[in-house]
């Protein structure tokens, strides 16, 4: 079982400092499938500093590229809490402390 890190979109400023289409936001999207089928799952955005040098073009950019800006403008410690959020939250499936429903049928 591996972390699965995607990017749905980004943003971007149409002209920035002399470039074109530069990158400002990440949305991005990381999940975890256990081998029962428990999935557990975040989302959310992170901003970018400054593009970087060399400028990467708008159609250069690959998904893989967009994954590693996402988790270096985030941190070690903010990709591990995520991580250990989804793994939390497979744990709570494969075995609850709580629960719903009703005696009666």
């Amino acid at each position: 079982m591996e972390f699965n890190w995607s990017v749905p979109a980004m943003d971007y400023n149409v002209s920035q400092d002399g470039h074109t289409n530069v990158v400002t936001t990440v949305h991005w999207r990381c999940y975890k499938t256990d081998d029962s089928g428990n999935t557990g799952s975040a989302y959310s955005t992170v901003a970018l500093g400054p593009p970087g040098t060399p400028f990467v073009e708008w159609a250069d950019i690959t998904e893989t590229m967009a994954v590693d800006w996402a988790k270096a403008a985030m941190g070690a410690e903010e990709v591990a809490a995520v991580e250990a959020n989804i793994d939390a939250q497979i744990e709570a499936l494969v075995n609850p402390t709580t629960g719903e429903g009703v005696p009666w049928t």
